[in-house]
């Protein structure tokens, strides 16, 4: 199950489980819209690899019994800050930034 992170791990904006700018990684690492294409230019500074679009989890239980939804399941409230510096993120992104996600 996806940790759904609350904030963007480089600007430190509030991301919450609702937010439509939630950017991850396959690892989860978790980063906003704005900085996964002006910072980062679609480069995980950890993994290398490229960001989807962070699924939104309901807000509540929509069958009953399932034990579903944010309600059930909510949200990490632990903020992660990425552990690179902005000239070795710069000089990843550089290196892979022209490289599809699938040849990286």
């Amino acid at each position: 199950m996806l940790e759904l992170r609350p904030n963007c791990e480089w600007c430190d904006r509030d991301l919450p489980p609702g937010s439509s700018e939630a950017r991850i990684c396959s690892y989860e690492c978790t980063y906003c819209a704005e900085c996964v294409s002006t910072v980062l230019h679609d480069v995980c500074p950890t993994c290398g690899g490229n960001f989807s679009a962070r699924p939104i989890r309901p807000g509540r239980e929509w069958r009953a019994g399932s034990c579903l939804g944010l309600e059930h399941n909510p949200a990490s409230c632990r903020r992660t800050h990425s552990e690179w510096t902005a000239d070795q993120v710069a000089e990843l992104a550089r290196r892979l930034r022209d490289v599809a996600p699938e040849g990286r």
